[in-house]
């Protein structure tokens, strides 16, 4: 990785060793980065400041293990200010990246839409969309991606209900029963809305949420996000 200033935000930061700090970043360059933020109380400008989630930085990573030296960090702009739902929510645009993301893989498209979500969530747009929008970058770049053309075959087949799965994509039924035991199930209709973006029905948006969700948590694996927590009760994760 050559070592060039360049955009990032704070995905995470915890003490580590004498009042340093372990942390993550995405970065529009590099992807997400594990580094060490040292920092020198003695120092005019402390790192610490800046290390906020949802703060634009800019910084400069060093080093050649996994693990970096963040041997810069300063603002490159306002703190973005959120708050209540749509706080907790770019809590889970950074958790999805913790967990899923690789180390240092380029994902300059993800960057994109990162900033773009983060600044939807301060404008206060529907949420349901934001967060649909970015899990489905966010699924494109880890190289999952959703093939439609089935669905419009079931339709002129009349087949109203179909499941999904990694290895087969979906896949139409003619009875319910067909479907495996604890498999989510869809309507064909809503998913073919998905395909077109017509968001507009609260079907087709519950739709959405139940698909990213199961392929989310298959990526997850048994270990479920801190950040849904947030959400328990208004079930909107």
């Amino acid at each position: 990785m050559i070592a060039i200033e360049q955009q990032a935000f704070l995905l995470h930061c915890r003490p580590y060793q004498d009042h340093n700090y372990l942390v993550d970043l995405l970065t529009e360059h590099d992807g997400k980065v594990s580094a060490v933020a040292y920092v020198n109380r003695n120092a005019k400008v402390n790192k610490k400041a800046f290390l906020q989630p949802f703060r634009p930085l800019t910084v400069l990573l060093k080093g050649r293990s996994a693990l970096k030296n963040l041997s810069l960090v300063e603002s490159s702009g306002k703190s973005l200010a959120l708050n209540g739902d749509y706080l907790y929510s770019g809590f889970y645009l950074n958790e999805l990246l913790i967990r899923l993301l690789t180390e240092q893989f380029a994902c300059p498209r993800l960057f994109q839409k990162y900033q773009q979500s983060l600044q939807a969530l301060v404008n206060k747009q529907p949420l349901e969309s934001t967060l649909r929008a970015f899990e489905l970058t966010l699924l494109e770049e880890l190289g999952i991606s959703f093939d439609f053309l089935p669905l419009y075959h079931a339709q002129q087949q009349q087949l109203t209900h179909c499941y999904f799965t990694a290895e087969q994509g979906f896949v139409a039924v003619e009875s319910l029963i067909e479907i495996p035991q604890k498999m989510p199930n869809f309507m064909v209709v809503d998913l073919i809305a998905i395909a077109e973006q017509r968001l507009a029905c609260p079907n087709v948006m519950l739709t959405y949420k139940r698909l990213m969700r199961q392929v989310i948590n298959n990526l997850l694996g048994n270990k479920p996000l801190n950040s849904r927590k947030f959400f328990k009760r208004e079930n909107k994760l």
